[in-house]
């Protein structure tokens, strides 16, 4: 059976959503780190030009966004499970929220110069240059866009006070037990905590705060570190796996056999080029050949993401 392996670096925050659910299964897995910004030409050689972080390889499968890589990690060890019985639903629903809301509000509170002013504050000024220019070609071209400052510091409250009201009358975890969800929002508000300009914007909530202690405590799991040309190495030796059993003709018409481009819709959207191989209610699988990494499919949520014809 092949292992997971994650493609990372630390100071992702959706990479420690992947990190934190890894630790939530309980689940041994290889961690290379790759580079923050472009070019990353290791993980190119697998994903086709998807740019986002992290991403899941098991073998020659390469699963892009973290919505589908829980889903793979409930397919590797089902209990624990992200999904609870009854609350699927409501769990991605919230955790799509979460992904997109909150995540956009953290970015322009993240971002606002006090707070660069410290996590850059190590970095020569060419390093932060190519950061901040890397992050403005990240959101363009999407339908995303960045909340301003004021209104991200206006609305944070609301927001907040609505979690804070959740966990007083859920409990321990959103739902009441562990779901996705909870994974999703930790790891907007694991990005605000890395500086004390944005670390009072979770703290001033209690109840937030001590669920938040209680996620993070969930742990990474078991990483053991692998070299990029390693994991290429991988990719290359292995087979993808068999494909599902498909149930859903495309309502857009698109046909397995064809060749297509898929690209997120909101941010990083440079396409990812292949043949369609299946195409399901929440997984679509293009083929690709690469020069070094071989046959690999690369797996992108539905939602999310958009297919056009080549």
């Amino acid at each position: 059976m092949s292992e997971l392996i994650l493609h990372h670096y630390p100071a992702s925050l959706f990479a420690e959503k992947a990190r934190l659910m890894l630790g939530f299964k309980g689940l041994s897995w290889r961690s290379v780190t790759i580079p923050p910004i472009i070019p990353k030409p290791d993980l190119t050689a697998l994903t086709g030009g998807y740019r986002k972080t992290p991403v899941l390889q098991v073998g020659a499968d390469i699963y892009c966004d973290t919505s589908l890589i829980a889903r793979r990690l409930e397919a590797e060890k089902s209990s624990p499970t992200l999904f609870p019985e009854g609350q699927e639903f409501t769990a991605a629903s919230l955790a799509g929220w979460a992904d997109s809301v909150l995540f956009l509000h953290s970015v322009s509170l993240v971002f606002q110069p006090a707070s660069l002013a410290i996590r850059f504050a190590k970095l020569p000024p060419e390093a932060v240059k190519a950061f901040v220019a890397d992050r403005a070609n990240l959101f363009s071209g999407g339908s995303a866009t960045r909340v301003p400052l004021e209104l991200a510091q206006y609305q944070w409250p609301t927001l907040m006070g609505r979690l804070e009201t959740q966990l007083e009358r859920n409990g321990d975890f959103l739902l009441g037990i562990p779901s996705i969800a909870d994974f999703s929002v930790a790891h907007t508000l694991w990005f605000l905590k890395q500086t004390p300009v944005t670390a009072a914007l979770v703290d001033d909530y209690p109840a937030v705060l001590s669920w938040y202690q209680r996620i993070i405590g969930f742990g990474h799991g078991a990483p053991r570190e692998l070299s990029s040309a390693d994991a290429v190495e991988v990719a290359r030796r292995a087979t993808p796996a068999a494909l599902p059993q498909a149930t859903l003709t495309d309502p857009a018409g698109f046909q397995v056999g064809q060749q297509v481009a898929v690209s997120a819709v909101d941010y990083g959207v440079d396409p990812v080029r292949g043949e369609l191989v299946f195409s399901g209610y929440e997984e679509i699988i293009l083929r690709r050949e690469d020069e070094r990494a071989g046959v690999v499919h690369v797996h992108f949520p539905r939602y999310g993401f958009q297919i056009t014809t080549i």
